[in-house]
């Protein structure tokens, strides 16, 4: 079943907070998360042409088509399209994700992929999501309604989930992380197609300086739809620097 036809029905909150005592709604909670993450894919380097060329890439590198259906649904439900906007689906949050396997950050260890390069932790973690979608609804999990979909992901997010190494919530919070990488970031790694998770945010995209006008309280800030790679100063050669 495709994501993108499925019917879009509210999910529970999978934030990690969850909703506060004010009533602080999941979308607003992505909103503070976009915040914060806007800042999370920028280039720490100067960009080479051989990572654009996988950026830019249309067909996945580092899924099977199964395995990309599954992650396509699981994303479309953390970070569904609604009255608000687009989702992970629209933002090209698979491909990010995708991409972000086949890059030097594969190798990175961390409390959410204990002893496993990304791509181990996420052909284990995929094949566990359909398994325990067989188990518990008698179908894949990407052949699920959205509610069973959900109530998947709840236990996963609950850490009730069976079948995972080392369990159901590292997972969980993995595809959290990287979904709002994808949502957020820019959109050179893939991810923010058209710049749908930043103007859900109010992010005016990447500026190299702001007017003194720009710099007071609720104004209107110029939307420029540039991303880091749209500046000579990230694209530009090692040689000469």
């Amino acid at each position: 079943m495709d994501p993108r036809n499925r019917d879009r029905a509210t999910p529970p909150d999978f934030s990690e907070a969850g909703t506060d005592a004010q009533g602080l709604s999941r979308r607003d909670l992505l909103k503070q998360a976009g915040a914060f993450g806007v800042t999370i894919a920028l280039p720490s380097a100067i960009v080479s042409e051989e990572a654009k060329a996988v950026a830019e890439s249309a067909s996945p590198l580092s899924f099977t088509a199964a395995q990309d259906a599954t992650l396509s649904a699981i994303v479309a439900r953390l970070i569904p399209k609604d009255e608000n906007g687009p989702g992970a689906i629209e933002a090209g949050v698979p491909r990010y994700i995708d991409r972000l396997l086949q890059s030097e950050k594969n190798s990175f260890r961390g409390p959410n992929n204990p002893g496993q390069n990304l791509t181990d932790a996420y052909a284990a973690g995929l094949k566990a999501v359909d398994a325990y979608s067989r188990e518990t609804h008698a179908a894949p999990f990407d052949n699920l309604s959205s509610s069973d979909q959900d109530a998947v992901l709840s236990a996963m997010q609950a850490n009730r989930a069976t079948g995972f190494t080392p369990d159901s919530r590292t997972f969980f919070n993995l595809l959290r992380q990287h979904a709002l990488e994808g949502m957020f970031g820019d959109p050179f790694y893939g991810g923010n197609a058209n710049f749908v998770g930043w103007e859900l945010i109010g992010y005016p995209g990447i500026k190299l300086a702001f007017s003194e006008e720009e710099q007071k309280l609720d104004v209107d800030i110029e939307i420029l739809h540039k991303g880091a790679t749209d500046y000579r100063l990230f694209t530009a050669s090692r040689k000469g620097m």
